[in-house]
């Protein structure tokens, strides 16, 4: 080995040596300024307050009160809808345009070999859905009576 290599290595060793100390000095004292912590049950609980204050949430969303059920009661005893109500609500969207071939109100072409079915099978198709229309057409919520006040306009409105 040459004398330069021997300077190189020395160096090198000198430094990883010096390396050596202060990690050895930093772990003293990282050990003596953190030896004075009090590890019981009181230090537990300022540190889980502390962590459940830092993952708190920024903001909260208010989607307002929930009403109980003794007031939802009432809207329950509502009056049914009339059948224009429910055909102005509900059925006008697909029965005023036509739509997947529905029959248009008006049309008495349309409306006659439907209306020879009697109100009785009207409102059984309109309850399980028929083609294109789904299960009580657009009005989910809508009852028996309420279907067939509806299609009861629409035959008055066809002329029949």
């Amino acid at each position: 080995m040459s004398h330069e290599d021997k300077s190189v290595m020395t160096t090198i060793f000198g430094v990883l040596g010096a390396l050596a100390v202060v990690a050895v000095l930093f772990y003293f004292v990282a050990n003596t300024v953190t030896s004075d912590i009090d590890d019981g049950e009181e230090a537990n609980e300022r540190m889980q307050s502390k962590i459940e204050e830092n993952i708190r949430p920024v903001g909260q969303v208010n989607v307002g009160s929930v009403p109980a059920a003794s007031s939802a009661a009432p809207a329950a005893a509502a009056a049914p809808r009339s059948g224009e109500q429910v055909y102005n609500s509900a059925c006008m969207a697909c029965h005023g345009t036509g739509v997947a071939g529905a029959p248009k109100v008006g049309d008495k072409a349309a409306w006659g070999p439907r209306a020879a079915k009697g109100i009785d099978g009207l409102v059984a198709s309109a309850t399980s859905g028929l083609n294109a229309m789904p299960p009580k057409g657009t009005c989910a919520d809508c009852s028996a009576d309420e279907l067939k006040g509806a299609i009861e306009h629409m035959l008055s409105q066809s002329g029949l």
